[in-house]
């Protein structure tokens, strides 16, 4: 009987992975939430975004406010097989040319884009994106994990 349930749970995961396809996650969001994120290119009925090395994949993030904020840092890691290895981004200072204009107001919504260039010599791996936008004291106003595959 044990068997049956166990098989049974592994059918309705596989369904659900199937079923919705692509899921952000939040890894520890404090004073936002995020709303809506959308990878350039991205097909959303997979389980992964497919990021083509040597271009450059965009990010939007909708995020409401809990908290004014007056200095928004991005922070971008790849986790492969466990480790965290940072993202070099041109432009951590996500109050300038992201479509944010600092300070932000608490209880309001607002979008945040950037570009991600996805190097060359980036090996062909998946990886679990993590997209952090940290407010003036370090904390994540944002955290969201994007599975990914570099190819």
């Amino acid at each position: 009987m044990k068997q049956i349930y166990f098989i049974l749970a592994i059918l309705f995961s596989a369904y659900q992975n199937f079923t919705y396809g692509l899921q952000f996650t939040d890894c520890g969001s404090k004073t936002g939430k995020f709303t809506k994120v959308v990878v350039s290119d991205c097909d959303t009925t997979k389980n992964e975004c497919i990021l083509k090395r040597n271009t450059t994949a965009s990010i939007t993030i909708d995020f409401s406010l809990a908290e004014e904020v007056t200095a928004i840092k991005t922070v971008v890691h790849g986790k492969v097989l466990g480790v965290e290895m940072p993202f070099h981004l041109q432009n951590p200072d996500a109050c300038v040319d992201s479509g944010l204009k600092c300070p932000l107001e608490k209880d309001e919504t607002y979008e945040y884009i950037a570009s991600l260039p996805v190097l060359k010599s980036y090996p062909k791996v998946t990886v679990l994106v993590k997209w952090e936008l940290q407010d003036q004291n370090g904390d994540d106003i944002v955290c969201v994990e994007i599975p990914a595959k570099i190819q």
